[in-house]
């Protein structure tokens, strides 16, 4: 039988950025996952991906379908290469669904949805078209680094004040990995750059490609390597583990799931994950025992937590301890009127439900039609009123006010995106109004609080944290990928509307409002003697000596 070694391996982009043993995994056995049921979220993204470049497409081409060369994708993957290759060779000044030929030497492949001729320089320019954001809006400032942004229909990259970059490896990688192969063929352009159309679909954001090749050729050596069975890897926890299926499943009897390989070896990344794990294996730490047990100064290449909180967070791991106190109190700020928010999203399409809770009653703010809607302004519009309607009856009364979400990211985001969406509809605020709420001390993150107050071994997410706390969720699937597939059912994307979706993802958003709640009256508690974070929760000083890196119960 071949080794992995003797066959033809290809790769494209999307390995190059992600775990090295999935990669491996994948091209040795990939038998294992033959039949498995893609997991939900992934395929609702890819799914979302290639309606947004069909839309693109679509958009695009009708501007001017003289200038456009369209490569069927219906077609072999042979046949779309050839077509390729023929329209560039004739000189097309846009190709709507490149794909380059194969290297049978090199192992790549890959494809590009736009291949735009240069029209100064010669040569083709690798543009992607991508379903995530590569900017973002900002105000103007003369001393900030402007990225290069070209109009959509006419290429003239020029620096763009209005916004600032996102940095999205995976899509440098991908656009260094389509260079080298138009190279190959003497088609890239010399202007050393490429472009991604983002999810706004509003500019191509430009990215120099030179500063990028050096760890582009290290970095798809090592991974074309790892394919061909000439590079050994073993599991380690990154954050692509939560979705991955081979986390908790065996490729062969003698190699186990990446879970229990990782839980049999007590292997350091699951206390320090991703590129924490590679620096302190570069520092002979391999095992949670090992980092539990350190002495001596700290790393001097370390650029994270204080190095003292990582080797606590391994002696707690060790010992069973779900949550450790760095300080010898608990604070949180409270208010006599205290309203908690959580808001469920569909992808980039926005925000459908604004879930409140306010003196033990749950109440939402919903839209059914499915996303994207104008009536998502209206549920939008009023929440905000709503809020900032209790928020002014709580200063007239005389009483302090604050509203509590947990990891603010989201609910900022969606607050101004919506504000900026539906600008001038009535009852949506300004962008100033949203910033002016959210950057004042009444918009409080338990998030933050808990991440200022405790070390937590197991993640610090609201799922992991509110049951320390006392707090179960109804739905033993609650979660944000669940929720995706229930809004697809709950809104009719797959058909007819399942009315019992809408009640799950309602009860599933009250339970996050309740947990916020629930954790932060954990937080402080209102009566002696009442659970508590500081007499259920060890402190920091109670792990600062090895004798407490005892075995972990079984």
């Amino acid at each position: 039988m071949d080794s992995a070694s003797d066959r033809v391996a290809f790769i494209d982009a999307r390995a190059l950025i992600g775990c090295r043993h999935r990669l491996h995994l994948e091209a040795t056995h990939p038998e294992v996952l033959r039949g498995v049921v893609e997991d939900a979220g992934v395929k609702q993204r890819r799914e979302a991906a290639a309606a947004h470049r069909d839309r693109v497409r679509d958009t695009l081409v009708a501007a001017a379908p003289d200038r456009w060369v369209v490569v069927d994708p219906a077609q072999p993957a042979a046949a779309r290469a050839e077509a390729t290759m023929r329209a560039c060779a004739a000189g097309a000044p846009r190709i709507w669904g490149a794909l380059l030929p194969q290297e049978g030497d090199t192992g790549r492949r890959g494809g590009s949805e736009i291949l735009l001729l240069d029209p100064d320089r010669g040569g083709y320019i690798p543009v992607i078209v991508v379903n995530h954001k590569v900017t973002d809006p900002r105000q103007p400032d003369p001393a900030d680094f402007h990225p290069l942004t070209s109009d959509l229909y006419r290429w003239d990259p020029q620096p763009d004040r209005s916004v600032r970059l996102r940095t999205q490896p995976r899509d440098q990688q991908r656009l260094a990995h389509l260079y080298r192969m138009l190279q190959r063929h003497g088609l890239a352009s010399p202007a050393l750059v490429g472009g991604a159309i983002g999810y706004h679909f509003d500019r191509i954001l430009v990215h120099e490609l030179g500063p990028l090749l050096d760890d582009y050729d290290r970095r798809y050596a090592d991974r074309i390597a790892v394919v061909r069975g000439e590079l050994p890897t073993v599991p380690s926890k990154v954050p692509e583990c939560r979705q991955c299926p081979w986390w908790t499943r065996s490729a062969t009897a003698e190699e186990p799931s990446c879970e229990r390989w990782l839980t049999e070896h007590r292997d350091v990344s699951l206390v320090a994950p991703g590129s924490r794990a590679e620096l302190l294996r570069r520092h002979g730490v391999d095992t949670v025992e090992d980092l539990a047990g350190w002495t001596g100064e700290d790393p001097d290449d370390w650029q994270y937590e204080p190095f003292i909180e990582t080797v606590v967070t391994a002696r707690a791991w060790i010992s069973g301890a779900p949550l450790v106190r760095r300080l010898e109190r608990v604070r949180v700020q409270r208010a006599d009127v205290e309203v908690d928010v959580d808001l469920e999203s569909f992808q980039e399409f926005g925000a459908y439900l604004w879930g409140t809770l306010l003196d033990g009653v749950y109440r939402p703010f919903v839209t059914w039609d499915p996303l994207p809607t104008t009536d998502e302004a209206r549920s939008f519009a009023e929440f905000w009123t709503w809020l900032m309607q209790v928020r002014a009856e709580a200063a007239a009364a005389g009483k302090t006010f604050a509203a509590y979400c947990y990891s603010r990211t989201a609910e900022d985001k969606w607050m101004y995106e919506s504000a900026r969406r539906f600008a001038g509809l009535p009852g949506v605020p300004t962008e100033a109004q949203v910033r002016e709420f959210v950057d004042g001390p009444q918009w409080v993150d338990m998030f933050q609080a808990v991440s200022e107050q405790f070390i937590c071994p197991n993640g610090k997410g609201l799922k992991k944290i509110a049951p320390v706390a006392g707090f179960r969720w109804r739905d033993p699937e609650a979660g944000g990928e669940a929720s995706m597939s229930w809004y697809r059912l709950a809104v009719g994307y797959e058909g007819d509307c399942d009315l019992t979706q809408r009640t799950r993802l309602l009860e599933y958003n009250e339970d996050d409002v309740r947990a916020t709640w629930a954790l932060r009256e954990w937080m402080t508690p209102s009566r002696p003697g009442a659970p508590s974070a500081e007499t259920d929760v060890p402190a920091m000083a109670d792990f600062r000596g090895p004798e407490y890196a005892r075995p972990r119960s079984s």
